[in-house]
């Protein structure tokens, strides 16, 4: 069961299924770039630079070729997440392992507790294969948030 918090974040229209490209911040932009063209993200060119340059100092890949690339700025004043899917997988900077679910976070500066709060249960959702193999196989956005949520 995912948090209220996370559950408010998930919008179909935030989710690619076809990221393109085999390079990790290719597939960020992407991601960034579809918030901002909704108008959710009003700097998606600095916001992308924050999150880079974050991933580049620490790298936000976890088990299972998830990562959560973020960055807490001034430039957003709630939570914001885009997803991405990649089903040949991306490599983000200083990592090996390839990248197949990426969870942008734009996060308010005073919010650290509500982002901890929303890794925390996309982590839990998404340490069993099981789930991360349904969510390469959803067809839709709708349905792969669906899955994730587990209405699978």
């Amino acid at each position: 069961m995912l948090s209220p918090l996370l559950e408010a974040l998930l919008d179909p229209k935030h989710v690619v299924l076809d990221l393109r490209g085999r390079a990790g911040s290719e597939a960020v932009w992407q991601i960034v770039d579809l918030l901002g063209a909704r108008g959710e993200l009003t700097s998606p060119k600095e916001f992308f630079a924050a999150v880079m340059e974050r991933e580049a100092k620490s790298s936000t890949v976890a088990n299972g070729g998830v990562a959560f690339p973020h960055a807490r700025t001034p430039l957003v004043a709630e939570l914001l997440l885009g997803i991405g899917r990649s089903r040949e997988g991306v490599l983000l900077p200083g990592n090996d392992n390839p990248v197949h679910l990426l969870f942008v976070l734009a996060v308010p500066q005073q919010m650290v507790n509500d982002y901890l709060i929303c890794v925390g249960s996309l982590a839990r959702r998404l340490n069993s294969e099981a789930t991360r193999q349904s969510l390469l196989d959803a067809s839709t956005p709708a349905e792969f948030l669906e899955r994730l949520r587990g209405e699978d």
